[in-house]
């Protein structure tokens, strides 16, 4: 008797390296779905599902009008890495002041920008 095994290999899409974004619009009263570094502008719609299908099919387009002009893909999106390290220039005053802050809460100046910042996102 003779097992056979078919194995299903997917392939990776192109597309899969560009980050897509739906998110809810308060302006626009609907879902809005874009591809930084992809492509300007993007789609929308009342349908949160509906909209990434629509994002992951212009995503697919922009990536074959790009090959087909023979123009070079952006950068990838996509599952960027991100050492946590941040270079940043800030004014000397504003950077005293920060670290008066820091020192009256007791604190590194970094632990009070990592603060600051998240409680700003």
């Amino acid at each position: 008797m003779t097992t056979s095994i078919r194995i299903l290999v997917m392939s990776k899409k192109t597309s899969d390296d560009y980050l897509k974004i739906v998110e809810w619009s308060e302006e626009d009263q609907c879902y809005v779905g874009t591809a930084p570094g992809l492509i300007l502008g993007g789609v929308h719609g009342k349908n949160q599902k509906k909209v990434f299908n629509e994002l992951c099919e212009a995503v697919e387009e922009a990536i074959q009008i790009l090959r087909k002009e023979g123009r070079p893909l952006p950068v990838a999106t996509a599952n960027k890495k991100f050492s946590g390290k941040i270079a940043l220039r800030i004014p000397p005053q504003l950077h005293k002041a920060l670290a008066g802050k820091a020192f009256q809460e007791g604190e590194s100046v970094n632990k009070l920008i990592q603060h600051e910042l998240q409680e700003a996102i």
